[in-house]
């Protein structure tokens, strides 16, 4: 079984709607449900709860894989918003050490090859403009707060992971999560899981 995971519901509320005509409506965070094909859950924002979460769900879950689908924000000024991207390595991006940073970087497993693959940082603080952007901008393309820890988790266990993120703009600009953009960026989310991602879990 596939594993479908989400940080917020926001994010997950289109695809919870559309799938199995609503059988998953009305999940909240840190809840999980499932069918026979699939299984769905909010962990929550954050790299904590994305740590902890994700241990206990595999612990509880033989999974054969996780599918992480969310939204970025872009390093780069080649994503414009609502680019859909497959991630093709993850990196720890709040792991500083003085004169010799060091940012532990994971392969990912990428199905999805009809979207465009990047590079993705996992990042608690902000990034802003100066050194940390130009830095970034140099080894990664976008930027989220829970992908990192969700594959170094999965990877511990032995689970194949996939993760797929919707730009919904620039890092140094602060979005609203409730905006009609960002809606719009939920539903086109929701529209390619629906397409090609839950197909692909039953081949």
């Amino acid at each position: 079984m596939t594993g479908f995971v989400f940080a917020s519901v926001e994010e997950a509320r289109p695809f919870l709607k559309n799938y199995g005509r609503g059988r998953f409506d009305g999940l909240a965070e840190d809840e999980t449900v499932q069918d026979d094909s699939i299984l769905v859950t909010i962990i929550g924002v954050g790299k904590i709860k994305a740590t902890l979460r994700t241990e206990r769900l595999l612990r509880q879950q033989k999974l054969q894989r996780l599918i992480h689908a969310g939204t970025a924000r872009a390093l780069v000024e080649d994503l414009p918003e609502g680019t859909l991207v497959s991630v093709g390595q993850v990196f720890e991006g709040d792991r500083v050490e003085l004169s010799a940073p060091t940012y532990p970087r994971m392969p990912l497993d990428n199905p999805f090859k009809s979207i465009v693959e990047r590079r993705l940082v996992t990042q608690d603080h902000s990034v802003k403009e100066g050194k940390d952007l130009t830095y970034w901008q140099r080894i990664a393309d976008i930027t989220d707060s829970i992908g990192y820890p969700l594959a170094y988790v999965a990877a511990t266990h032995g689970v194949p992971c996939s993760i797929v993120k919707l730009v919904t703009g620039l890092a140094t600009v602060e979005d609203d999560p409730r905006s009609p953009a960002a809606e719009a960026a939920y539903e086109a989310l929701s529209t390619f899981l629906m397409d090609t991602a839950v197909p692909f879990t039953r081949e």
